[in-house]
Order: structure tokens, then C-alpha cells, then sequence
């Protein structure tokens, strides 16, 4: 110990730490002479107090949902109770391996065979996967089933998807990911699916359409069972993105409107924290005539014994390694027996509650291009503000109150776009709060106007070269210069 004591104060190490066990192998060794640096990065030698104040001031420059309202707009990023992160923590759970026995893992698959079970009910299809490990997993998924259906039915001319303007901007990747070519439909003047637009485009090469029900305006399309009716008059199929579930889960079901395809953000609706990346779950649903179709294998149970059936000839395959993300769908589990079907009509009672309070207070500040009863979010524009506000000012400013912004300019058929989702979680208090901050900042926009401009000034990081810092991001130390 004395010798690791002499070397830590000798070297200025951020701690005490025991010897190697491995045994000695150069860098070259390992990764070979030509990966090899030269010289040493210049990383500077810190004591233990100061790297631990280093990172403990880093963990508190972000901003996450329990900080305050995360009003992103199409991501749902609400609070989610921390009893379903324990559920997750414990041993049966966390440590089962994916590799284990099916005798050794009845608890797990069971887990999975009941929540599929609960998504069948609240969706309204005939089978559910839960493989997929994203949203745009599962959007892909879909597009997989359509091109097998097809396939199948010897209809190899059907290539075309038809994608509404007002659509979520996966969608349009998904489908041409799986080799089929994008027809935009345009929106109406009441912000939904223009029914001449959609029926002058149905045809023999039309696959079918993706909608965001409601959909990025915050808007339920009225005519849904129009729009689903005239594409499957026309032999097509309807995907339906389930990213805004939220705002009618517990009321309506995707099955009853006439999808064929619906996907589940576990990770967005059903309690696990969204954001950084992952991890998601993107769950689908499908109708009757694309159970064939699923990935395997399936999760099946036969008598008291609940296995994993692969024994499916016309599925497309498997999506994912394993069996998607495990631990969201435990969340999931978790966050449907806590609310049952009362609990599941208050979350969606409360997302839409909260965005029409927010959206009637604003919109007497703010333009409301589309001014309707809306679901779980709305689009207001920054357009016509003066001093040559844009609505990135108003996001940045937006910084220096303390408040993450909303998602701004999208989607693209609103001009300057904020886009507002305050979730179902938020208490009117908060939505007092951010509806304040708001209204000051369109004052400023009038009177002070270099706030906006020059915010955010209270942040540890300023206005970006967003573009730079995208495409030639500095991913080494500052002071190797190797």
C-alpha cells in the first residue's frame, strides 16, 4: 500500500488504485503498431477531489423531466414513476440471460406472453411481436410485412407507399429502407389527409399508406375510417404510427379504425425514460391477414408451458438478436398493472387536457396555424414576430429561463414551427409556468430583442455552428494536438 501511496502522489493520480491483474501486453500487441500513438496524450494529472467535483459539475449541466416540463414536441417526454425502474433492478430480471433454457426462463417469457396479450387488447389487432427495439424498428418492421404480403399474393407491382405531409419524419426513411418509393399526400386546410389528394394516387402500384395518428400537428384525423377504407378498397394495407398513442390510449383502438400495422413506443407511452438514444422498444401490432408474416419466434404457450416457436415458414425472419430490449417491456408490464383500463383513460384524459390549456393560452400570444381542438400537442409558428425574432431565438431564450424548448421547425408544413407536447405527467402549475415564460419572451421579442438574439447567455455552452459541429465534431482532448 505504501508503494501505491508514494506512486499516487508522485504521478498526481485521481486516486488510489490496486495493481493490474493482466498479465503485461504492449498497446502493439493489442491493437497492432499502426493503431499506436506516437506519444502519450497530453491528459493532465488531477487529484481525486478535483475529478470528482469535475464530473459532479458535468452531471448537473443537463436537463432532464425530473428538472422540470420537457415539452418536446412528438417525443412524449414525460415522467415515469421510479418504482418501474426498481421492478426492472431486480435479480430475476436484470440477470436473466437471453441464452438461458426456456425451463430456466418461464418467468421472463411469461412476462413477455401476458404484456403482448395487454398490447393485443388495447390495439385491437390479432398478434403482437415485441422484437422490434425502436420506433422506426418497428416502422421498418411494418414495411417488411407489407413487402411479404405481397409477395405472397403474387402482387409484386405494388412499390408505392403513400406518406401524408403531416407524417412523422421516420416514416418516409422506413419505407424506402424496405425498397418501396414515397408518394407525399398533402394536408388539407384543416391539417389532415386531403381526401381528393389520396384517392387521385390509390392505384394498382400502391402498397399502402403510413399515418401518424394524430399526427404531427396534434390533429386526429377525422376521416380516418375514410382514409383507411379507400385504401383498402384499393387493395392496399394501412400502417399506423403509434409514437402518439398517449393522447387516445384506454379510448380507441388502431384495429377498429381499420390499421393493418401498428407500432407501440414503449419507451415514449408506457414508461420508459425516452431520450439519449435508447434504449426503445417499438412493439407491432398486426390485423389478421399479416399474423403469418411476424418475425420469429413467436412467444407461444402450450398448456402450463409458455416457449419460443420458430417454426413459422412464412415469416420475414427475425429482427432483432434475442428478444428486443427485455427491460423495457418489464416497464411496460409494470406501467399497465399499476394503471389498469381507468388509469390508461386518465393518461390520455390528462395529455390531451394539458395541451389544449397550453395551446388556448398561447395562441393569444403566438400564431396558431391551425387552430382546433388539438390532442397531446400543437404547432404554434414564430413567423411574423418583429425585430426579425425567429423561432430558434425563442427556443434559445428559452434556455436561459431554465426551460428545455420544444422541438422547432417540424413539422415542415408549418413555417418557423413550435412544436409543443406538454405530456400527461405536467400539473397545471408547471403549464402556468411555461406559458409565463413564453409570454415574457414574445415581450422581449418587442423590447429587448438582443436577449433573444445573443441567448442563451446563462448556459455553459452558447450558440453553435449547429451544422459544423454535426458533420466535424471534435471528439479528442483539447490539448492533444497528435
Amino acid at each position: 500500500m505504501k508503494v501505491l501511496f508514494d506512486h499516487a502522489l508522485r504521478e498526481g493520480a485521481g486516486g488510489l488504485f490496486p495493481s493490474s491483474d493482466v498479465p503485461a501486453r504492449t498497446p502493439s500487441d493489442v491493437l497492432g503498431s499502426d493503431l499506436v500513438r506516437a506519444r502519450a496524450p497530453r491528459i493532465p494529472n488531477l487529484c481525486e477531489g478535483d475529478v470528482a467535483r469535475h464530473y459532479t459539475a458535468l452531471s448537473k449541466l443537463n436537463y432532464g423531466v425530473d428538472d422540470g416540463i420537457y415539452p418536446l414536441g412528438s417525443c412524449t417526454m414525460k415522467y415515469n414513476p421510479k418504482l418501474n425502474e426498481d421492478v426492472t433492478r431486480l435479480p430475476g430480471f436484470v440477470g436473466a440471460h437471453p441464452r438461458a433454457d426456456e425451463a430456466l426462463s418461464q418467468g421472463t417469457l411469461g412476462l413477455l406472453y401476458e404484456l403482448s396479450g395487454l398490447l393485443r387488447g388495447i390495439s385491437g389487432m390479432a398478434a403482437v411481436t415485441l422484437q422490434p427495439v425502436a420506433g422506426a424498428h418497428g416502422e421498418l418492421t411494418g414495411m417488411f410485412l407489407f413487402k411479404r404480403y405481397f409477395e405472397e399474393r403474387g402482387e409484386p407491382g405494388r412499390t408505392r407507399v403513400l406518406l401524408p405531409d403531416s407524417a412523422h419524419g421516420t416514416n418516409p426513411a422506413s419505407a424506402a429502407m424496405a425498397g418501396f418509393s414515397v408518394t407525399e399526400i398533402r394536408s388539407n386546410d384543416r391539417g389532415t389527409v386531403d381526401l381528393d389528394a389520396l384517392r387521385a394516387e390509390l392505384d394498382s402500384t400502391v402498397a399502402g399508406i403510413m399515418l401518424t395518428v394524430p399526427n404531427t400537428l396534434g390533429i386526429f384525423e377525422e376521416n380516418i375510417l375514410e382514409v383507411t377504407r379507400a385504401v383498402h378498397d384499393a387493395g392496399g394495407l394501412c400502417y399506423f404510427d403509434g409514437a402518439n398513442l398517449n393522447s387516445f390510449i384506454g379510448r380507441a383502438r388502431p384495429g377498429d379504425m381499420g390499421a393493418d400495422v401498428f407500432h407501440f413506443n414503449l419507451h415514449k407511452t408506457l414508461s420508459t425514460p425516452h431520450g439519449g438514444g435508447g434504449p426503445g422498444a417499438g412493439a407491432v401490432a398486426v390485423s389478421q391477414p399479416l399474423v403469418d408474416y411476424l418475425p420469429v419466434p413467436w412467444i407461444e404457450k402450450m398448456g402450463e408451458t409458455i416457449r419460443l416457436d420458430w417454426d413459422h415458414p412464412k415469416s420475414i425472419g427475425s429482427v432483432h438478436s434475442f428478444y428486443g430490449n427485455f427491460l423495457v417491456a418489464v416497464r411496460a408490464y409494470a406501467y399497465l398493472l399499476q394503471l389498469g383500463d381507468a388509469g390508461l383513460r386518465a393518461v390520455s384524459e390528462n395529455a390531451v387536457l394539458n395541451a389544449n390549456y397550453l395551446q388556448e393560452r398561447l395562441k393569444k400570444t403566438y400564431p396558431l396555424p391551425y387552430d382546433r381542438l388539438c390532442k397531446h400537442e400543437f404547432v404554434l409558428s414564430g413567423e411574423g414576430l418583429p425585430n426579425h425574432i425567429s423561432t430558434l431565438d425563442i427556443a434559445k431564450r428559452l434556455i436561459d429561463y431554465g426551460v428545455h424548448p420544444p422541438t422547432i421547425y417540424f413539422p415542415l408544413i408549418v413555417h418557423e414551427a413550435l412544436m409543443i407536447e406538454p405530456t400527461e405527467t405536467e400539473g397545471r402549475e408547471s403549464l402556468d409556468r411555461f406559458a409565463e415564460i413564453l409570454e415574457a419572451i414574445a415581450v422581449e421579442a418587442r423590447e429587448r430583442p438582443e436577449l433573444l438574439h445573443d441567448a442563451p447567455t446563462r448556459a455553459p455552452v452558447r450558440r453553435l455552428d449547429q451544422t459544423q459541429a454535426a458533420r466535424n465534431p471534435i471528439l479528442t482532448y483539447p490539448f492533444d494536438k497528435s
